[in-house]
């Protein structure tokens, strides 16, 4: 093992959750805000995972008031205390990009059974 693999060895979560693309998911997300922590819920639908170790990412969508936001998560982040499924989705693609053309019901992922 080289130096590089050490110190990348540490910093990956054993506790990450198990989800998949089309999954929603529940992010809590450490805030700070002046000298206090929060933690922010940040819910909407996977639509894509890059990457593998310490730099592995995902990204989540959600429609707010009309508009879509996205956001994307290091997963090995220590800003993220914990991700929560809150039901599988059915897709056959590993990146759902697509969805951000739709709108209403079109947009909706159906759920695994």
């Amino acid at each position: 093992m080289n130096l590089i693999d050490l110190v990348e060895e540490k910093q990956i979560k054993e506790d990450v959750g198990s989800f998949n693309v089309g999954d929603a998911v529940k992010v809590h997300v450490v805030i700070r805000e002046g000298g206090k922590e929060r933690i922010q819920v940040f819910r909407g639908d996977v639509i894509s995972k890059k990457g593998s170790g310490p730099s592995a990412t995902f990204t989540v969508r959600k429609m707010s008031f009309g508009i879509g936001v996205e956001r994307i998560f290091p997963l090995h982040s220590k800003m993220i205390k914990n991700i929560e499924t809150v039901r599988k989705g059915k897709v056959r693609r590993a990146k759902l990009y697509y969805l951000r053309k739709l709108r209403g019901k079109a947009a909706r992922i159906k759920e695994a059974r």
